[in-house]
């Protein structure tokens, strides 16, 4: 008997949707690849803008949205802000630096005015922290132990005074004594006789056009010599008045808050 034919198999149409299925995943997979790359790109992007933002501006950066992975053991990196450049610094040095040229004119001035004295040793100018210090010797303004300025003195220090009247610098005027006590019922010590002669000065000053506002009188007796007393030349040495210009304004007073 023959055999019955196998009956041949039905060809599934429908293969293809495997094959579909297959490249839809796979690009499925490539655009959630894309995808996440492209996020991982945008924050790495505002760390980098933000780092360059908060280094120009000197100010803290700002990192938020960011996804960024670090590594605890890579070294952390070290933030170095860049400082502004100090121009009110600049400005100040500047403004100094032409105070104290315009001091070293008035100086020049002062100095030519007493030449004579310069040259015989009895005026010196000396350029200090405060400003510019003119020491006259007391023999050269006034009588032993008096505070009473001399004939000369008064035209000396009158040219001096004119000078002194063109700025607008702050000037301290101080009267300076040897150790040699002094008892006097006008001047009981050498405190009343050096504050005398300052102010002495500090008049003539007045009277010249200084401004009074802009004049300290100042008396130190024999605290602050400049020479050793124990001999003749050191004695009249200390026996001076030091007019000082100062090379800064006066401060505006501030208030200081005195907690309860």
């Amino acid at each position: 008997m023959a055999r019955r034919r196998k009956e041949e198999e039905h060809e599934n149409h429908e293969r293809w949707l495997i094959s579909y299925a297959d490249f839809i995943t796979l690009l499925f997979a490539f655009f959630v690849v894309m995808y996440a790359l492209s996020s991982l790109n945008e924050g790495k992007y505002r760390v980098l803008s933000d780092s360059i933002s908060a280094a120009f501006r000197n100010i803290p950066g700002s990192t938020a949205g960011a996804m960024v992975q670090i590594n605890p053991n890579d070294p952390m990196p070290v933030l170095i802000p860049l400082r502004k450049p100090q121009v009110a610094n600049i400005k100040a040095d500047a403004e100094r630096e032409m105070n104290r040229e315009l001091l070293r004119r008035k100086a020049r001035d002062i100095s030519a005015a007493l030449a004579p004295l310069v040259h015989e040793g009895q005026v010196r100018v000396i350029e200090g922290a405060l400003g510019i210090t003119v020491e006259i010797n007391a023999s050269v303004l006034f009588d032993s132990g008096e505070a009473q300025l001399q004939i000369p003195a008064l035209r000396a220090l009158t040219a001096v005074g004119g000078i002194l009247a063109t700025t607008d610098f702050p000037l301290i005027v101080e009267g300076h004594t040897d150790n040699a006590p002094i008892s006097s019922v006008i001047f009981p010590s050498n405190w009343e006789l050096s504050g005398a002669r300052a102010a002495s000065v500090v008049r003539l000053f007045i009277e010249t056009g200084v401004d009074a506002r802009r004049l300290t009188a100042a008396g130190y007796a024999d605290q602050r010599p400049v020479a050793d007393n124990a001999t003749a030349d050191g004695r009249q040495r200390n026996r001076r008045v030091a007019i000082t210009m100062e090379s800064r304004s006066p401060d505006t007073p501030v208030e200081v808050a005195i907690p309860e």
